[in-house]
């Protein structure tokens, strides 16, 4: 594995997802240099400073940071969280108009800073934001990339592994399709260990139903709005998942993770960015063509993209 040797990595947004990221990549090591970006001067500046008082704890890991573009060079990933975050009642399509102007003006600033970089977009919409980030750059689509549903995938893991009795780590599932309202899990590839998920006695004895695992899907697809509107942001558990998504790259790593590249003539769906899970290495995010979906699957696969597609197009225009 081509793992980057003194590698950087540079997280745009200073708010509380950017912080976070910045927190969780020099907790886990996951970069020789951390920056932290942000127009924001004196707000950049606190934040770096704050971390870097902590340094003695972290391991080898740096942190710079500022508002000035200079942090930016030399890059390996750059992971974007800059952007107006989701207020409690908000939808992330909601938030488009006004992320899609900032990422515009922004993305030609950060190519030029750090021309040969991973570029991973955090800020909601990112699945709409990809496309339009992409198709502004020219940038392969490997290289620019939502995290997609890798927290999302997380959350049902979690859920998953508290009803069967299990560490996380031993759930098999995924969801697919756009991080936000159309998307969905997988149940037709779910596992636990090599047990399908239906299948799976519990440790009260019973099995999980199909109307349960429906709830629980629900359960997860507004597991956001529930953090939003009691603490007014989500952060934690997305800086620790980009953190994720940045080692993989670094790390060169061949992972396998639900990360949301454009598509090209993936199951029928072409220039639209869906979380479907890839392998996701230096080289960036190449999804995983032999995925499978049951018939009802491909058909909320196909809605989602047609709803993202709609809000795309009313970008454009």
């Amino acid at each position: 594995m081509a793992v980057i040797e003194n590698s950087k990595v540079t997280i745009v947004g200073a708010g509380s997802v950017g912080s976070s990221a910045a927190y969780a990549a020099l907790i886990r090591g996951s970069a020789r240099h951390v920056a932290l970006y942000d127009i924001a001067t004196e707000k950049a500046e606190a934040e770096v400073l704050d971390l870097a008082h902590g340094t003695q704890f972290t391991g080898s890991s740096d942190i710079i940071g500022g508002s000035d573009l200079s942090v930016v060079e030399g890059s390996h990933v750059v992971v974007i969280t800059a952007g107006a975050k989701q207020n409690p009642g908000q939808t992330r399509i909601e938030l488009a108009g006004v992320n899609a102007r900032i990422m515009k003006s922004m993305m030609p600033q950060l190519l030029e800073a750090a021309p040969e970089a991973i570029y991973v977009i955090v800020t909601n919409p990112c699945d709409v934001l990809t496309v339009l980030a992409q198709e502004q750059t020219g940038l392969p689509p490997e290289r620019i990339f939502a995290s997609g549903t890798v927290l999302d995938t997380s959350r049902l893991r979690w859920k998953l592994a508290e009803r069967a009795g299990v560490s996380t780590g031993s759930v098999h599932a995924y969801i697919v399709g756009e991080h936000g309202d159309t998307e969905f899990p997988l149940w037709s590839r779910a596992t636990i260990g090599t047990v399908p998920i239906l299948d799976w006695v519990t440790p009260a004895g019973d099995r999980m139903t199909a109307e349960e695992l429906d709830q629980i899907a629900v359960d997860v697809r507004d597991a956001a709005y529930k953090v939003i509107q009691g603490k007014g942001a989500t952060n934690y558990a997305i800086g620790l998942s980009s953190a994720r998504i940045i080692e993989a790259i670094l790390h060169d790593e061949h992972a396998v993770m639900p990360v949301s590249p454009v598509l090209q003539d993936f199951h029928g769906v072409d220039g639209v960015a869906l979380s479907v899970p890839s392998v996701v290495s230096a080289a960036g995010a190449v999804p995983v063509r032999e995925t499978q979906f049951a018939p009802n699957e491909l058909d909320l696969f196909h809605r989602s993209a047609a709803a993202l597609r709609e809000v795309a197009d009313s970008l454009r225009s």
